[in-house]
């Protein structure tokens, strides 16, 4: 994902973000080339290496212990025994590397597809920042941002940046999803604290592939994951939620380049339809994923040119890629077990 901030290079949360002035946003005109040429980059680099390190440590850590990473503090907590801690470590330590290597792949080749068109494009953008989720969340991370300079790239150059990062993922997180899935046994009994979903696109490869015990409508339990499963279905799971078209996700700005100003009514559709959906279900489970959309905000920013056509190519692949969410992520998401 890449969050554009008028100062990438010094700070990259949505928050900090300000709309540009609405007389040109709203009236979709080219904003006037007042900023001049890209002033030569100097990126933090500390700060996104100890982000990067500790999203490993904290990738490594969830696959070691089996994706269920709060299980063993308990009993740390509890009466203060590291035992569990130590034979995670010491016991499941290659699934956890083999996890963190798969997954940081599919997230690194993701942020780097922004990076590169953005180097291509002469557009000033920081180093991707890794968000780790110690200790919390069963998959470690969510993922990362680059920021980029929102007034410099024009409709054309914003879609190349939008669309260069799902599909560079998509290229990692393919095949290490069909290892994944091939090396799937569900014959044996399902146990752990949930069950994961399955997205259209897992369910497509694993009719043709047809591991043991598989049926329509399978879920995964936790006992029943591997490391490549697990890092695919997460790699599908952030390409999916970026590629939603609303506000400076990827999907948000794909669709502000192909539908301009119009894209906002969409996104507004989104949100209130995603909040809708979880009231009906009670499928809670989005609920973070829409705090974050509301806090960085619903609207797109205008480019610096929104009247450059895209070009056929641009437009068609821009159309198909909005239909990528349906193949990455399943409505329930996590079923949990009580």
């Amino acid at each position: 994902m890449n969050i554009e901030s008028p100062d990438p290079l010094a700070e990259t949360e949505a928050t900090n973000w300000r709309p540009a002035p609405p007389s040109h946003a709203e009236r979709g005109d080219a904003i006037p080339d007042v900023v001049g040429p890209a002033p030569p980059v100097r990126r933090r680099v500390l700060l996104p290496v100890l982000l990067f390190l500790a999203t490993a440590f904290s990738c490594f850590w969830v696959g070691a212990t089996h994706w269920s990473p709060q299980e063993p503090w308990e009993d740390v907590l509890m009466d203060g025994n590291l035992l569990p801690v130590r034979q995670a470590m010491a016991v499941h330590w290659r699934q956890g590397v083999t996890y963190t290597l798969c997954l940081l792949a599919i997230l690194l080749t993701h942020e780097m597809g922004h990076f590169i068109a953005t180097l291509v494009h002469r557009i000033p953008a920081s180093f991707p920042f890794f968000i780790p989720l110690p200790f919390l969340s069963p998959i470690g991370t969510m993922g990362a941002v680059i920021g980029m300079d929102s007034l410099r790239a024009d409709r054309r150059q914003l879609f190349d940046i939008g669309i260069a990062g799902p599909l560079a993922g998509l290229l990692v997180a393919l095949p290490v999803l069909y290892i994944g899935v091939s090396r799937l046994d569900l014959t044996t009994p399902p146990a752990g604290p949930y069950a994961l979903d399955l997205p259209l696109g897992i369910r497509y490869l694993a009719d043709y592939l047809h591991p043991p015990g598989y049926a329509r409508g399978s879920l995964v339990a936790t006992s029943q994951l591997n490391p490549y499963f697990m890092a695919g279905w997460v790699g599908l799971l952030i390409t999916g939620l970026n590629m939603i078209p609303v506000s400076q996700l990827d999907g948000g700005h794909i669709a502000y380049t192909l539908f301009g100003r119009r894209a906002h009514w969409l996104s507004r559709f989104v949100v209130f339809g995603a909040i809708a959906y979880m009231v009906a279900t009670r499928q809670f489970t989005w609920i973070l994923m829409v705090a974050i959309i509301f806090l960085i905000g619903i609207r797109h920013p205008p480019t610096r040119n929104d009247q450059i056509p895209l070009g056929r190519t641009r437009t068609v692949l821009g159309y198909v890629s909005l239909v990528i969410p349906l193949f990455c992520f399943a409505p329930r998401l996590i079923v949990f077990r009580f």
